[in-house]
């Protein structure tokens, strides 16, 4: 816990507080950075559909790393706003959904081979393709479980930010996975288990969390 407030410290002393200062003076509202950063997704998702997954995986950190930025300037420029809110949520909905979308798409359409993924003769007949999509499809379930958790707990009146896996660690584990992955194609399948495994895990602590404040 210490050690993510002194990573917050420095993302906001070396990060948010520059950034919001350039934003500032040219003139971009919050919401202007909120499209932004969907926009710069929507290019990733491009890149990781046609299997440009070390362009795609930078994209997508830059992408992520703008969302630190809407809410900062939001306050610094008294724009705080409920729409502002409402429409950074869908935002950062739409953006990991477009993220996996580009890797469904780069594992059903683009004549995915198993021994692409797998380029030693593992579990032969295996289909690592499919896999793959069973995976990406399983990391989007664990991921809007974790965000509507904590949204309708709130809406509860519960505050409920647990949880092992948030949208800034999967944003992390997915931008290294894809440029790791890109030279290792097994890494992206090993990265999709891992954020459905903690995603379903973090979806459980909110849970568990969430009922002992009923």
């Amino acid at each position: 816990m210490i050690a993510r407030e002194n990573l917050r410290e420095l993302l906001y002393k070396y990060y948010e507080k520059p950034f919001c200062a350039f934003f500032d003076r040219i003139g971009f509202t919050p919401n202007m950075v909120t499209l932004l950063g969907l926009l710069i997704i929507l290019i990733s998702t491009i890149f990781i559909s046609v299997g440009y997954f070390w362009i795609g995986g930078i994209v997508v950190a830059v992408g992520g790393a703008l969302d630190l930025i809407d809410g900062a300037l939001a306050r610094k420029k008294g724009l705080v706003s409920k729409f502002g809110a409402l429409f950074d949520s869908v935002a950062d909905r739409l953006q990991e959904a477009l993220v996996l979308l580009g890797l469904l798409i780069h594992y059903s359409l683009n004549n995915c081979v198993s021994s692409n993924i797998i380029p030693f003769n593992l579990l032969e007949g295996f289909n690592f393709c499919a896999f793959a999509q069973i995976m990406t499809y399983t990391a989007f379930v664990g991921s809007v479980m974790v965000s509507y958790l904590r949204s309708r707990a709130e809406g509860l009146g519960i505050e409920c930010k647990v949880g092992i896996m948030t949208r800034p660690e999967r944003v992390a584990i997915i931008s290294v996975g894809l440029v790791i992955a890109h030279w290792i194609p097994v890494v992206m399948i090993v990265v999709l288990m891992i954020l459905t495994g903690l995603g379903f895990f973090t979806t459980i602590q909110r849970l568990m969390h969430s009922s002992k404040k009923l």
